[in-house]
């Protein structure tokens, strides 16, 4: 008999919440730090906050990179992990720092050889881009620095999570961004005898953390032995038809991702020459706070790859099929309650960004009751893409996904600021309405079932 329940039960919603819960309580503590690392830059005014804020678009652009690097090698190691693999989840984690390492060449390039040219396009047409640009290279010259071990670390936090093991990565968050925030309150104004740094401090407060963060993943790594974990002189012991199978399903989640991350790059800038340094402080203040409650999508993302990934690779293909109607069902509510919370969080604006300009205060408050009213929709959408990867079907994200993004949202968005005098926020709202057609289009893509594969068989078949 057909089991067309919406809902599983508590022990389901259980396991995936033991999962979900650590990432987004780490990515919740991560995004504090952040907001406090905002509240005492935005100390030093609108155009150093909003410096900072173009040189975190860079670092956002590089940090998604490693993402979905991890993504990549995750929709396999968790399918390893399933069959109980460790020579496949070793290929997997293999997988991850390769490219990962290979990632750190256009980071390097970006930060050390052309960060001002780089950093322009974010400001074109702004009234205040000289200076924004003095702050932003200073900035990102330093964040250089944190690059090699952020790479490795989000290697070993990922494939830790994949395994489920998550309370790790979550108590060594706990520790590198009280690290941050104390270096950040020690160089930014220069407190315990430390000399005044301003944005400068800012940056070095996090390459100690980043460092710190890596010391203690490589002491967790040596005590616990993971199954994934590989020696140094192992590292080009590829097996290269699984390698080349990886390379591909990383190519398909990068031309979506990628294209996602262009499209919110070019909007920014869109959004940044609509004003002055108050346009880009605001949007910056409101995207910090709004970042308090985009946690749910690395939790739920985490979730869905952990369980499907697992059912998949232990070639339970019926249990997958009902537990992903419970995982979309399920993402529903928590985006209603992430809602409420996201509105919760508006009280926050006055405290943490009271000493912005006003106009910049008031696109703050509006921009994060925006974005919060988007959130059951996008935790929904972020689910679908989330069941379609864990069975290795990437090509939903890079086709579906990314065709709307280039050839339906960014001429929207380009046509709209050509033709019309919209400020920032109703741009934001104009594009991301089209969220809506990608629902349906995932959800027509979905029944396909092209999703429902074992992956970890087929790799064994194929070698």
């Amino acid at each position: 008999m057909k089991d067309s329940r919406l809902f599983g039960n508590r022990i389901f919603y259980g396991k995936a919440l033991s999962i979900a819960l650590p990432i987004m309580l780490q990515q919740l503590i991560q995004n504090l730090v952040s907001l406090i690392d905002n509240f005492m830059v935005a100390g030093l005014g609108d155009v150093s906050m909003s410096g900072v804020n173009i040189a975190g678009q860079i670092l956002f652009v590089f940090m998604i990179f490693l993402n979905t690097i991890c993504m990549s090698g995750g929709i396999y190691l968790t399918q390893f992990f399933g069959a109980e693999d460790p020579k496949g989840m070793k290929q997997a984690f293999r997988f991850k720092l390769i490219a990962g390492l290979a990632a750190f060449i256009p980071y390097f390039l970006v930060c050390i050889v052309f960060p001002r040219q780089v950093l322009s396009l974010m400001v074109i047409g702004n009234t205040e881009a000289s200076a924004i640009l003095d702050q932003g290279v200073e900035y990102i010259r330093i964040m250089f620095f944190m690059g090699l071990q952020m790479t490795v670390s989000m290697c070993i936090a990922s494939s830790l999570r994949d395994t489920g093991r998550v309370k790790i990565p979550l108590y060594v968050s706990i520790a590198a961004t009280l690290i941050n925030s104390f270096f950040n309150w020690a160089l930014i104004y220069g407190h315990l005898g430390m000399p005044a740094m301003g944005v400068r401090g800012a940056a070095f407060a996090t390459v100690i953390a980043r460092t710190t963060e890596l010391v203690i993943y490589i002491i967790v790594c040596a005590k616990l032995k993971p199954p994934f974990v590989i020696k140094p002189h192992e590292l080009t012991g590829i097996d290269r038809p699984l390698f080349k199978d990886m390379v591909k399903k990383c190519f398909m989640v990068m031309m979506s991702e990628m294209t996602w991350v262009l499209s919110e790059t070019v909007t920014t800038a869109v959004y940044n020459g609509r004003g002055g340094a108050d346009v880009v402080s605001g949007m910056a203040a409101g995207f910090a706070i709004a970042n308090l409650f985009f946690v749910s999508f690395g939790g739920t993302t985490a979730a869905t790859s952990v369980i499907l990934g697992s059912t998949l690779g232990a070639g339970k293909l019926e249990e997958a099929k009902k537990q992903k109607t419970w995982l979309l069902s399920g993402s529903v509510v928590l985006g209603v309650i992430m809602l409420l919370f996201g509105l919760l969080t508006t009280l926050l604006v006055p405290v943490v960004f009271g000493r912005l300009s006003p106009a910049a205060i008031r696109l703050c408050r509006t921009m994060v009751i925006m974005t919060a009213a988007f959130l059951p929709l996008w935790l929904y959408m972020n689910v679908q893409l989330a069941v379609a990867r864990s069975g290795g079907d990437t090509a939903m994200g890079a086709i579906a996904d990314a065709f709307i993004t280039a050839f339906v949202m960014m001429p929207l968005l380009l046509i709209l600021a050509a033709f019309t005098d919209f400020g920032p926020l109703m741009l934001y709202f104009c594009v991301k309405l089209l969220d809506v057609v990608r629902v349906i289009v995932f959800h027509l893509w979905l029944r396909r079932e092209r999703w429902l594969r074992n992956l970890a068989a087929e790799s064994f078949n194929s070698v």
